[in-house]
């Protein structure tokens, strides 16, 4: 198709830069907050637990966008659900800036900026991705990962830097400027629905492709409903998987610190220990991204979720430095991977055409889990002095959801409409 190839580069991969970019923003934003939480409280009067509770709810918020958001991608398309979710990012923006009463505060920052992030994260993104890319789908996607992990790392220091240099207010209207100013260019010029017929494959892969179709002959499964794919034991098999996903995730980012320092840890190599495994989650992505692409998917995130559930049992246990540190470094090799292939797993199983929604209705389960193990992670604590009930929780969940993941099907094979009964 014309315009889709300038010599050997694949415009696919000008769609990955775009969105990789644009998930660095939003995620940047909607993770890294903790720049703003005291300047927030000092500046409005509000007190930590008020604007806490803010902030989860604003989480909720975020992760009850997102098969929204997988929703209008398929009937309005990329571009029209980018425009729409920057439109409600820069007004909410604007109007956290002039709140003054927390009911105006919490709809502006908590719910608005949540929805309107939530319309432009991965979430909106990974159907576009699908179509673009068949061959080389598992590294497109985990370029999504390495820009949801390059935002809390990088954009957690410059919003610091920004508010110590200009106030919390004017950093929060710079970042809508800067958002803006990159996501209508993109959604304009860069983000094309119609991919190539056969995306990036190469004319063998074409010519394999059909005739294994011309083998086995079957339905069409374009004519698979949201419905049917709802009540089907793949769907629930990766959901469950990104519930226990969500769990560990929001339990280490709200409570390692705490805990390595309940165990003896000074603050700061308790944090250079977390942040250890964001920073090598970055490069990881890249090496998993590749063995996506040749390995069975299904395989690598069973490993992932496996690896990352032992690597929360050995967090509560690690009792010196270099067992902190091997600890965190084997974790983050797998830390950001479970999404990427959890998505590339509903496309392979149910097909482009359906994965934004039922992408966006899986996601929000690995929300849920976030919330209540930011819960857990303090009730456990307070209530039986361990953060054993909290981890081990996380530990247990991964280990059942590797456990799923391998009943999921090997290869990638669209899964057939239900048939419906006669009469």
């Amino acid at each position: 198709m014309a315009g889709q190839r300038i010599g050997n580069w694949y415009f696919g991969w000008t769609i990955v830069a775009a969105a990789t970019v644009l998930t660095l923003l939003t995620v940047g934003m909607r993770m890294g907050i903790g720049p703003f939480f005291l300047p927030i409280t000092e500046d409005l009067g509000f007190s930590r637990s008020m604007l806490a509770g803010m902030v989860a709810i604003g989480m909720l918020c975020y992760g009850l966008a997102m098969p929204l958001a997988g929703y209008l991608v398929a009937a309005r398309g990329t571009r029209f659900v980018l425009l729409t979710g920057m439109a409600v990012v820069v007004v909410s923006s604007i109007a956290t800036v002039l709140a003054r009463h927390p009911l105006a505060f919490f709809l502006a920052f908590g719910v608005g900026q949540s929805v309107g992030l939530g319309l432009t994260s991965p979430v909106a993104l990974t159907p576009i991705l699908t179509r673009w890319f068949t061959r080389q789908r598992g590294m497109a996607l985990f370029f999504l990962s390495t820009g949801s992990m390059a935002g809390i790392a990088l954009m957690t220091p410059v919003f610091t830097s920004f508010i110590a240099w200009l106030g919390w207010r004017t950093t929060m209207l710079v970042f809508a400027a800067a958002f803006a100013l990159f996501t209508v260019p993109a959604a304009l010029l860069i983000f094309r629905d119609n991919a190539p017929p056969e995306s990036d494959l190469r004319p063998e892969d074409v010519a394999a492709r059909a005739a294994a179709k011309a083998a086995q002959p079957g339905p069409a499964a374009a004519s698979l409903r949201v419905g049917d794919a709802l009540r089907s034991a793949p769907f629930w098999q990766i959901a469950l998987g990104l519930f226990a996903c969500g769990f560990s995730m929001n339990l280490l980012g709200s409570h390692g610190v705490p805990m390595l320092m309940d165990h003896g840890f000074d603050a700061m190599t308790s944090a250079l220990g977390i942040g250890l495994i964001g920073a090598v989650a970055v490069f990881s992505t890249l090496v998993l991204g590749r063995l996506a692409d040749v390995l069975p998917r299904r395989d690598i995130l069973a490993t992932i979720y496996l690896v990352r559930g032992l690597g929360f049992f050995a967090l509560v246990v690690v009792g010196t430095h270099w067992e902190l540190y091997t600890a965190a470094t084997l974790g983050g090799i797998v830390w950001s991977g479970s999404i990427a292939l959890s998505s590339a797993l509903l496309a392979d199983v149910y097909g482009v055409k359906l994965v934004g929604i039922l992408y966006g209705w899986a996601y929000l389960g690995h929300q849920f889990g976030g919330m209540i193990s930011s819960w857990l992670g303090g009730w456990g604590y307070e209530t039986f002095g361990t953060h054993w009930v909290s981890f081990g929780a996380a530990g247990t969940l991964l280990v059942a959801a590797a456990l799923l993941s391998m009943r999921l099907p090997r290869r990638a094979t669209l899964m057939a409409p239900r048939a419906v009964p006669a009469g």
